[in-house]
């Protein structure tokens, strides 16, 4: 059934919730928790394993944020902020032995989420068992939401579900009808954002008539990407748009390549947000005209954006800054304003601070998130091409760092 891996993988992480061990500690010196002169915020990382990259990103972002709040003068009364890390290792009992330990042992004062549905699933769980206010960076899954949960937050703008429903709809409304695909192929990873993210993109295309003529779904451990990209060409699809990651979104851009088939146009989830490593792993030409999903942009104008964007480039160098990276740091953002609208971190008002933010819009650097009643975020991704070996933002027309949307991927043809 569709899913049943990684829900089957997550009912082995339940179970070990009273599991002593945990993932390798990471504390960048603590100090006594449960008040005090600081207060500590403890999350756990997938700073190895299969998503090591987008982890180490998360924690810049976290650590971002930890500086400038403490430049700024702390939270409440003037009370430094701790960041407390441990690593997961990207597997879903190792991450719940980690958010125990920061709650039982460590006696954070307050949790910030992981990286991934996958993870943040049984994480939650655990924040919800010991009534932790519990938001998250990168966790749109839809399934994660229907649990009842009082305490869990997505600090993006929406489930992955409706993440290209920007792009869908400017398919199938505003792209002149001579350029509008009638094929679309589905190539879409086994995973618990991938494959929503893909069918709700597929239910707006198919409403509109353009027809689906390839839809499968492969696994992460043994994929083969040569076998998927042959199948996809013998479709002549006109539009491909893979689910993915980011192994297997380059993974399969080269199998494309190598079948010599390049479809009109490509939309990928995932693997074209993150920026450089995106643009290395494929080559600067080849990304030319790619669509995906961004929640960030470095050139924003939210408020306190240029203030992160600074921050970040002055503490880990370079010009791009990683969408992982703001989302961590909105995520923190999002905890900061519902800490600031009660006026505490006690244990007993964690179910307070999480009824602030059903009842509260917060500014951060994404743009303005507000949620419903089980957390789900209700506003709209942005719509990002990369652009002459650049990512930009091209919708909507007010966010755009563009001022041109390209109709094709047109590998070859960037730098």
């Amino acid at each position: 059934m569709r899913r049943l891996r990684w829900l089957s993988a997550a009912v082995l992480a339940l179970a070990a919730l009273a599991v002593g061990a945990c993932g390798g500690d990471d504390d960048d010196g603590g100090g006594g928790g449960g008040g005090g002169d600081t207060i500590k915020v403890g999350a756990s990382l997938p700073l190895t394993g299969e998503f090591s990259e987008p982890g180490k990103a998360a924690k810049q972002g976290y650590q971002v944020w930890e500086a400038l709040v403490n430049e700024n003068g702390g939270l409440l009364d003037g009370r430094k902020v701790k960041m407390v890390y441990k690593d997961d290792q990207s597997n879903q009992n190792t991450v719940v032995a980690d958010y125990n330990a920061l709650i039982s042992r460590d006696k954070v004062d307050l949790l910030l989420g992981t990286f991934s549905s996958l993870l943040n699933l049984p994480a939650s769980a655990v924040a919800e068992r010991n009534r932790m206010l519990f938001v998250e960076p990168a966790g749109g899954a839809p399934e994660l939401f229907d649990r009842g949960f009082k305490y869990l937050f997505f600090a993006q703008q929406a489930t992955a579900d409706k993440q290209g429903a920007v792009w869908a709809n400017w398919v199938t409304t505003e792209l002149p009808e001579g350029q509008r695909p009638k094929t679309a192929a589905y190539p879409t990873l086994d995973d618990p954002f991938a494959q929503p993210t893909s069918e709700g993109i597929e239910k707006i295309l198919s409403a509109a008539g353009i027809k689906t003529v390839y839809r499968k779904t492969y696994t992460i451990d043994n994929p083969n990407y040569d076998a998927i990209a042959s199948a996809v060409k013998a479709t002549n699809a006109d539009l491909v748009v893979h689910g993915a990651t980011f192994e297997d979104g380059v993974g399969m851009i080269r199998a494309l390549q190598k079948a010599n088939y390049i479809p009109d146009m490509l939309y990928q989830t995932t693997a074209p947000s993150l920026g450089d490593q995106f643009s290395k792993a494929i080559g600067k030409d080849t990304t030319e005209g790619i669509f995906y999903a961004v929640s960030h942009s470095k050139e924003a104008t939210t408020p306190g954006n240029e203030e992160f964007v600074a921050k970040y480039q002055e503490m880990f160098g370079g010009t791009e800054v990683p969408e992982d990276a703001a989302d961590a740091y909105a995520t923190a953002e999002v905890l900061q304003a519902a800490v600031k609208g009660v006026g505490s971190v006690d244990r007993a008002d964690q179910l307070k601070l999480a009824d602030w933010l059903r009842d509260n819009t917060v500014d951060t650097i994404l743009g303005p998130l507000s949620w419903d009643e089980a957390g789900r975020p209700e506003g709209e991704f942005l719509v990002g091409q990369w652009q002459n070996g650049v990512p930009e933002i091209v919708l909507p027309e007010e966010a755009a760092t563009s001022d041109k949307i390209l109709p094709r991927w047109d590998p070859g043809q960037g730098g």
